[in-house]
């Protein structure tokens, strides 16, 4: 009697839980140890737009793309270019047939939860290690013990995985762009000004070396990203009272003065969570030597700076390459590493154009935003074939 080989992913954002989604429909179990205690333990995050050539091919391959559907925001492609003055220096309507249409983070997770065996997710399981074994298997490792032992294990657990020290000893590195993430709720009702600016999908808003995305989610909630340049220390050397929400609001306002007091509402009437980011990413280009039974996706193999919004696209179409292999060849270790060479160099070449939107936070970043929506608009309006 043949025996079932077992698959364990680390991790359950966007990309764990696609793997597991396409191997389920595919016949192939697998276990998924998620680190929060259950689905509704913290905010999962803003908008994501995805992309009609990675994301939305892995929701075709799930067999979720009707449901996708169902609460996607198409009409949240629209995108608006300011300088620090408030004053418009490009917009671009929201296309409805568009290819990137929108969806709050914790929808598409839970789109992807509930298309899964309950059993299939292993909730509050904090990964230690992977551990090699003697027959070839894997065990993964968590503070009480064992896991499980399995023929193979997927890293799907972001930036800092604990599983990448199995096939490479590279770990992200800090870019010297730092993001302050705050949000605001209700914003329509609440903040009419301030969501006069965004009417539909998302604002960018550039200085000198200093920047701003605001993004809308569902429900009149509003996401903001405040960009710029610091040293690595920077926080620890008291660069934000994060102790005092009011008194991080004056710092932040500080640090963007000089830019119109419309665009400074965007701190004033922001929630109290104030959430520091450090941008980080391994080296562009980054691989490893195929190794029999464990292998990587999404951040942990790739994580890169987020401007191009590649990172949740590559995840799931990782995933979904990686699934297919699986399915389609009795032969693991083959099929892991084809899936390989394809995503190492789909991977170098989007990693490459995130490196490049650094260039978002510098002296020059209006000319260069300017450049790239007349681009965008340029593709926008060619002739369809």
């Amino acid at each position: 009697m043949q025996i079932e080989k077992r698959i364990g992913i680390v991790g359950g954002g966007p990309g764990g839980l696609t793997l597991a989604r396409i191997l389920a429909t595919r016949g192939i179990t697998s276990t998924v140890f998620e680190l929060d205690e259950h689905r509704l333990s913290r905010p999962q995050g803003g908008s994501l737009d995805l992309h009609e050539d990675s994301a939305l091919v892995a929701l075709r391959h799930a067999g979720l793309e009707a449901g996708f559907k169902a609460l996607a925001r198409y009409e949240d492609q629209g995108d608006a270019l300011y300088d620090s003055q408030g004053t418009l220096r490009f917009s671009l309507g929201g296309d409805p047939d568009g290819g990137r249409p929108e969806i709050d983070r914790e929808q598409l997770r839970t789109l992807l939860l509930d298309s899964l065996p309950p059993e299939t997710i292993r909730w509050g399981s904090k990964v230690r290690a992977v551990e090699p074994l003697p027959d070839g298997r894997y065990r993964v490792a968590g503070a009480g013990g064992s896991l499980g032992e399995f023929d193979l294990v997927v890293g799907a657990d972001g930036a800092w995985s604990k599983v990448r020290p199995l096939v490479s000893a590279e770990e992200p590195r800090y870019t010297g762009v730092l993001f302050i993430e705050l949000s605001i709720d209700d914003v329509d009702a609440r903040h009419p000004d301030v969501a006069a600016l965004i009417p539909r999908g998302k604002v960018s808003v550039v200085g000198d070396n200093l920047s701003l995305i605001a993004q809308r989610s569902s429900n009149s909630h509003v996401r903001v990203y405040l960009m710029f340049r610091v040293a690595e220390d920077w926080l620890q050397q008291g660069g934000l009272d994060l102790s005092s929400s009011s008194r991080a609001r004056e710092m932040l306002k500080a640090r963007f003065a000089g830019w119109a007091p419309s665009l400074l509402r965007f701190i004033d009437v922001c929630n109290d969570t104030i959430v520091p980011r450090p941008i980080v990413a391994l080296p562009v280009g980054h691989r490893w030597t195929h190794r029999p039974g464990v292998t990587l996706l999404g951040d942990a193999a790739h994580v890169m700076p987020p401007f191009s919004g590649e990172g949740v696209n590559m995840a799931m179409l990782d995933a979904a390459e990686l699934a297919l292999g699986l399915a389609g060849d009795s032969d693991w270790s083959r099929a892991v590493a084809a899936y390989e060479a394809r995503m190492f160099a789909r991977a170098a070449e989007a990693a490459a154009g995130a490196m490049e939107g650094l260039d978002f936070v510098s002296e020059n970043a209006l000319e260069h935003m300017v450049e790239h929506f007349e681009e965008i608009q340029r593709m926008v309006d060619a002739p369809r074939p």
